[in-house]
């Protein structure tokens, strides 16, 4: 095995903590070719569908990635601006915005980059560039508020198997999940408490979260929990009544049950139980997305309406908004306790460093 190193460390670099926030990632463009690349690495992490290996190839590369990209290039051209998808752009806003707010608060000691476990940007490029610039201690922030194998997990793997190919590793700490996180629920809160002033309540709040096979669930994954406490801390901020809001789950894929009840069934059936207005927000996703503006916000308003709903409203995701930046700033400054103030004497390091035989 090749190992990893930094490329140009001298011992007059000082050291630095990294942040490295990650999301799940997007393909290069909103065509077939660029589909297909983006999905066969995602659904070949067994993370994400976790099927027998020989089969699961042969119907990836049999069926799937044969039928489902065009579908998919289609769905995201609906959703693509002239600067790329909106996940990837929301992303390298918080990003961005973050390093502001902790460069204020820490001068240059924290470095922020933002990675993708698939496609573009990935977790190693990223990582190697915050190492190159004299990370010694890493932060890794996975922006799924609740913890799932397919998301946190997957991360983490990602990572792991980058660490397996370094000759040196920094110092790290990992967020698995901030479903609870007071400044987050905050964020969430002053979200809909802005879209209810200027749009007045509906019926019912839905809460809605993507899915993930049931069977997950009754394995031991923490996410189908950390969803519902998500769900009861909003509405005990919103002051909402058990009857005022409803958690539900979005995007299924195949045949076997997954996580209930499904978003778009329970908005076909709420008509028909009086409800005529609803007001959809999607706190597991830190940044909208595909799944947010054209599933929540198109496909779902229209099963909503076919079946005799008469106001149907999506609140966006938190994105780079300033109360979601303070969250996530909170967050973070929080789990660098102990590792700032840096100290380094630069000139005293590489001193030492020559005496003892190194060039610089």
């Amino acid at each position: 095995m090749r190992y990893r190193g930094t490329t140009d460390y001298n011992h007059r670099q000082p050291p630095r903590v990294g942040v490295l926030v990650t999301n799940l990632g997007t393909p290069d463009a909103a065509e077939k070719r660029a589909l297909r690349r983006y999905l066969r690495e995602f659904l070949s992490d067994p993370r994400v569908v976790e099927v027998p290996r020989l089969i699961w190839f042969m119907i990836l590369h049999g069926i799937i990635l044969n039928v489902r990209p065009a579908r998919s290039a289609a769905a995201y051209r609906t959703v693509w601006t002239e600067d790329g998808s909106p996940l990837l752009l929301h992303t390298r806003a918080q990003a961005e915005k973050l390093q502001a707010r902790l460069t204020a608060g820490h001068g240059d000691a924290v470095l922020v980059e933002y990675a993708m476990r698939y496609g573009s940007n990935s977790i190693p490029a990223q990582l190697q560039s915050l190492l190159d610039r004299g990370v010694q201690r890493l932060l890794v922030l996975p922006l799924y508020p609740q913890y799932s194998g397919p998301t946190g997990g997957s991360t983490f793997d990602a990572l792991a198997e980058d660490f397996q190919r370094r000759r040196w590793l920094p110092e790290l700490r990992f967020v698995t999940s901030y479903h609870d996180h007071p400044a987050y629920i905050e964020a969430l809160a002053a979200s809909v408490r802005k879209h209810w002033q200027q749009h007045g309540r509906a019926d019912r709040l839905m809460m809605s979260y993507h899915g993930e096979p049931q069977r997950y669930l009754e394995q031991g994954d923490p996410y189908h929990c950390q969803c519902h406490k998500t769900s009861r801390l909003l509405a005990e901020a919103l002051g909402l009544g058990s009857e005022d809001y409803q958690t539900c789950f979005q995007s299924r894929f195949g045949r076997e049950p997954w996580l209930q009840p499904y978003t778009d069934e329970t908005l076909q059936g709420l008509p028909a139980q009086g409800i005529k207005s609803v007001q959809v927000i999607c706190p597991g996703f830190s940044a909208d997305c595909l799944e947010t503006i054209e599933e929540i916000g198109v496909e779902n308003r229209d099963y909503f309406l076919q079946a005799g709903g008469e106001r149907y409203e999506y609140i966006p995701c938190l994105n780079s908004e300033p109360d979601h930046i303070d969250a996530l700033a909170t967050i973070i400054d929080q789990q660098l306790c102990g590792w700032l103030p840096l100290s380094f004497d630069g000139d005293a390091s590489q001193a030492r460093a020559i005496a003892l035989g190194s060039r610089r």
